[in-house]
């Protein structure tokens, strides 16, 4: 039987690995004997598309896709390096070779999906007498077409230079059919482009049934590729002129990136983004928003609860969903060791660094050679001691400290006592970061990280369940998550959000047309809004903060908008990394990175008191370079198939 259904798939594996094609059937039920079989039942049709669709990477376990990791959001706890699932933080250490493996391993997996979507493609069948109808088979059609691109996607975006081939080849086709070389980028991204755009004119905008829900939609479609489109207008692959990248072809002698810089790259990237927010908009799709009594913005409930809310809830935010989550690790590893989770997945403090205060304005503008913040004195941050009042906010959020009440107009967001470097920040920076003295509502308790603390790392034993920087991370952990009865809320697996369509698009249209300035502030301007923090212009905002003034050309627009998807999407799947990697700007993850003290017993910012634990401390030095622009092609891939190239530097 087996051998029937290998004999259409084994050649489309070929193209990147010789490894066993037969993973996906040898989990088949021994009854099904042919497609045919398959193929004549709705159930067994069903299953196998929902085989295809179990391939999209769960947005809840960056410690196995390593991607988020990679980035300088999330601070891994060093100790778990002696875990498997954790070689991310080896490879963060400089110690990554063609040879190492990856957990997430795109390079073998995903094509297993894309096999299976061709085949589905070339089966499908009504079958009226099971409610199986001729719409439906079109629009299962549609759907696997959409998950093919969606693989090539996720595979020309990991590693640059992939073989593309868009059919089956047969399992008798010669061997220089099967083992093909690797395709030029823009020629992958023309391919995808048209793909996209083709799937998004057959499938439904959104579905009105919820066990639809998760299915491929237009919106998914326009969606990563307005983010593909992006990256490809960006300088990684826009002008790139390194000499590594100028001489690197592939088996036949093409140059896989075009080192010639094309402006219509953004151009065609700002239509892709526009055409996203006008079809999303048009369609039901808005930014999740709570509200205050008065029918203010509620920018701590609608931040955090954006991560939580599904779609049939209101959140009509999220334009590419995964529902099948592994939500519940991602939370036992940030929740507080005293709090019986591991306690490690914590936060860098450059991050904490990144959040603005209240008034709009960033906290810290650099750093001095010697790791030294260069403070934004018109902010009002502060490094030097310790706040004598809570800080009060109108919210209805009540993580804040043990009197807060959603009953409440009024409620503290950090307690009296908090370090100053945290007082008068913006919503973000307290719906995300765990940090020490901070209430935790779920123990009724403030969080202790000092050293030998309830939360903080031991003298011996667990050394890796503690926060490694002397933070935690609170985003996306549930706050009615109680690890020790085992309650992890569900919360969705978001892929794409329509926030980031705005600044997409905001990105993409400065660097196109820099002139559209008022175009440009209004959706950089509605994140903001919704974050509840003062927007860019003059007069009074939305929210009735006097606004800040506007960046004043491009470069100073530019910088503004990368900041602003810093902190807007912090901790979220794939888009940090993504975002250092086609800004070419690798630099920022090599080096010193910091945290709090994390051996200090006492409760002081004194620089000269070796005890002192919010104070900052050189926490990893990471060795990443610009090899690490894109994964490398494992060596036994490259000894199977003579065709492929290794990626450049590698």
């Amino acid at each position: 039987m087996k051998h029937t259904i290998v004999k259409y798939t084994l050649a489309i594996i070929g193209l990147f690995s010789v490894t066993s094609c037969t993973d996906y059937l040898d989990n088949a039920p021994d009854d099904i004997l042919t497609l045919e079989m398959v193929f004549n039942s709705k159930n067994r049709t069903e299953e196998w598309l929902a085989g295809i669709y179990d391939g999209i990477p769960d947005p809840y376990t960056p410690m196995m896709r390593n991607y988020d990791a990679y980035a300088d959001d999330f601070s891994p706890s060093q100790d778990w390096r002696a875990f498997a699932d954790w070689d991310c933080i080896d490879k963060i250490l400089g110690n990554w070779t063609p040879q190492s493996e990856w957990k997430g391993n795109f390079w073998s997996d995903f094509p297993v999906r894309i096999r299976s979507a061709y085949i589905f493609i070339n089966n499908v069948k009504a079958l009226p007498e099971q409610q199986v109808y001729q719409e439906d088979v079109d629009n299962m059609k549609a759907e696997a077409r959409f998950l093919i691109a969606y693989y090539y996607y996720l595979l020309v975006n990991t590693y640059g230079a992939i073989p593309l081939q868009t059919w089956l080849t047969d399992v008798n086709a010669p061997t220089e059919d099967i083992l093909i070389g690797q395709t030029p980028y823009d020629d992958v991204i023309n391919w995808l482009d048209t793909e996209f755009q083709e799937v998004a004119k057959q499938l439904p905008a959104v579905y009105t049934e919820d066990r639809n829900y998760g299915h491929a939609t237009s919106i998914m479609a326009l969606a990563i590729r307005a983010r593909m489109l992006l990256f490809a207008a960006s300088p990684l692959v826009n002008g790139n002129d390194d000499p590594d990248y100028a001489a690197y072809q592939n088996n036949k002698g093409q140059n896989i990136f075009n080192s010639t810089y094309d402006p219509t790259k953004w151009e065609r990237a700002v239509k892709a983004c526009k055409e996203l927010i006008d079809e999303a908009e048009a369609n039901g799709y808005h930014l999740y928003y709570e509200y205050n009594e008065d029918g203010s913005i509620d920018p701590f409930m609608s931040y955090s609860n954006m991560c939580y809310k599904e779609f049939n809830q209101g959140n009509k935010e999220i334009l590419f969903p995964r529902p099948d989550v592994s939500a519940d690790l991602y939370s036992q590893h940030a929740v507080p060791r005293g709090s019986r989770g591991q306690g490690g997945l914590g936060v860098t403090q450059e991050l904490v660094d990144a959040f603005f205060m209240s008034n709009g304005l960033p906290a810290i503008t650099g750093y001095e050679p010697n790791g030294e913040p260069i403070i934004n004195q018109a902010s009002g941050y502060n490094e030097s001691g310790f706040s004598t009042e809570p800080d009060v906010r109108k919210t209805k959020w009540i993580e804040g400290d043990k009197d807060a009440k959603s009953s409440n107009t009024e409620n503290t967001v950090a307690p009296a006592g908090t370090f100053n470097m945290y007082v008068n920040r913006e919503p973000r920076f307290y719906v995300s970061v765990l940090y020490n003295g901070a209430w935790y509502r779920q123990d009724n308790r403030y969080v202790d990280f000092y050293y030998m603390g309830e939360d903080g790392r031991p003298a011996s034993g667990s050394l890796w369940d503690a926060p490694q920087t002397g933070y935690l991370l609170r985003k996306r952990v549930h706050p009615e998550t109680n690890i020790l009865n085992y309650t992890i809320p569900y919360r969705p697996g978001i892929i794409c959000r329509l926030a980031e369509a705005y600044l997409n698009y905001a990105e993409a249209l400065n660097e196109w047309d820099p002139s559209q300035k008022d175009e440009i502030l209004k959706y950089v301007n509605l994140v903001r809004e919704r974050a509840g923090i003062p927007q860019y212009g003059t007069g009074k905002d939305s929210n009735g903060f006097d606004k800040i003034p506007a960046p004043s050309d491009q470069a100073a627009m530019r910088e503004a908008i990368h900041r602003e998807r810093r902190v807007e999407f912090n901790c979220e799947y794939a888009i940090r990394f993504d975002d250092i990697r086609r800004w070419k700007q690798i630099d920022i993850l090599r080096g010193d990175y910091y945290g709090m003290n994390k051996f200090g017993t006492e409760k002081s910012c004194d620089k000269n008191n070796e005890n002192a634990y919010f104070k900052r401390r050189v926490e990893i030095t990471r060795a990443f370079s610009e090899k690490n622009y894109w994964f490398p092609i494992h060596q036994n891939q490259l000894d199977k198939n003579p065709n492929l190239r290794q990626l450049p530097k590698w």
